[in-house]
């Protein structure tokens, strides 16, 4: 799926039983007709009762409409607690944040400011609970009390990766947990990019907080493209290859996210909010500082250590490090380095 230029591989879900068949294991019809054969619908509902899932076909009014907009739309949707309250989720305004497992404290900082402000602002956080920036993204929403959506590539009764049971355990709470794939099944390679076309569906924009080229984030973003939806991307240093695939969208035209602000205007306008009203402004709370303040986070800004920051504006060692306490305190700064802050993302 990620080899270039070679094409990927679209339609699969499609096909009927006998093209699926033939496309996918042409080797082995028989066994896999036996296994149609033995399947009992009825104790595959049981199954589904047991495990407090919902199957929901593409007839069903609770089927999300925008999901249905995908050419080869999933058959059914497996979704845990009660297909209405699914419905209910996905109907409202969604943003899609995706990016790498592996983010810099830099991506890691955007990713969980995205997640609260996003969620302050009434928006549906979509993100597939994966390691890195999408379990980060779930985290931040989840602290400012989210209903999100968490789209997985097995079957939705089981955490993965397993690391995350217990952000999973919050996400079934407090949201909903789906997947294309019935419970039981386990994550096979092309699941994750099947479920990539998913979580771009459910959003009205798909974000890339920080991803490398090639890689799956960035198929999350085609599908997006393919589908009409707005993409976005998160600037990152052009030294960073881990920050490479989305400098690269940006290059290409994605919209440049700076902050939860830059996400709602894509998705309503300019200073307008989920219904249809401006948008309430405060100033920066940066702009409000004490001018000693203000010349710690200035020094924070520049790169300065404490020690530099003393040196630079005549304040005693201990003076700074009482500032640099107040604006970790009122969220402006975040650790870094041993010695170092560097400043917070604003959500």
């Amino acid at each position: 799926m990620l080899d270039r230029p070679r094409p990927r591989p679209s339609g699969i879900f499609e096909l009927d039983d006998q093209q699926l068949i033939e496309r996918v294991a042409p080797r082995r019809p028989d066994a896999v007709w036996a296994f149609i054969e033995r399947f009992d619908p009825d104790r595959a509902l049981e199954r589904l009762v047991e495990l407090d899932v919902s199957a929901v076909c593409r007839h069903s009014s609770h089927y999300p409409e925008r999901v249905r907009q995908l050419t080869d739309a999933p058959r059914v949707v497996f979704c845990t607690g009660r297909a209405d309250r699914f419905a209910e989720l996905a109907a409202r305004p969604a943003a899609t944040l995706v990016g790498t497992r592996k983010p810099t404290p830099y991506g890691s900082e955007v990713a969980l400011a995205l997640g609260r402000g996003l969620t302050a602002a009434g928006i549906t956080v979509v993100s597939g609970l994966a390691l890195g920036i999408d379990a980060l993204v779930h985290r931040g929403a989840l602290e400012r009390g989210a209903e999100p959506i968490a789209v997985l590539a097995r079957g939705p009764e089981v955490a993965y990766p397993a690391r995350h049971h217990g952000l999973y355990r919050r996400i079934r709470e407090a949201g909903v947990v789906i997947s294309e794939l019935p419970p039981g099944t386990p994550p096979f390679r092309w699941c994750f990019p099947a479920r990539n076309r998913i979580m771009a569906a459910l959003g009205a924009i798909t974000v890339v907080v920080e991803a490398a080229d090639p890689s799956g984030t960035l198929i999350t973003a085609e599908f997006a493209q393919q589908l009409g939806r707005t993409v976005g991307a998160v600037p990152g240093p052009i030294t960073s290859r881990v920050a490479s695939g989305a400098n690269q969208l940006l290059h290409d035209g994605a919209a440049t996210i700076r902050c939860t602000e830059d996400i709602l205007d894509e998705m309503f306008g300019v200073g307008q909010g989920p219904d249809g009203k401006p948008r309430a402004t405060e100033p920066p709370p940066a702009l409000t500082l004490e001018p000693r303040l203000r010349a710690v986070l200035d020094g924070v800004e520049r790169g300065e250590t404490a020690g530099q920051i003393a040196g630079r504006t005549k304040m005693s060692p201990g003076a700074v490090r009482a500032a640099l306490g107040e604006l970790e305190l009122e969220g402006l700064i975040v650790p870094g380095a041993v010695g170092w802050y560097q400043r917070a993302v604003s959500g």
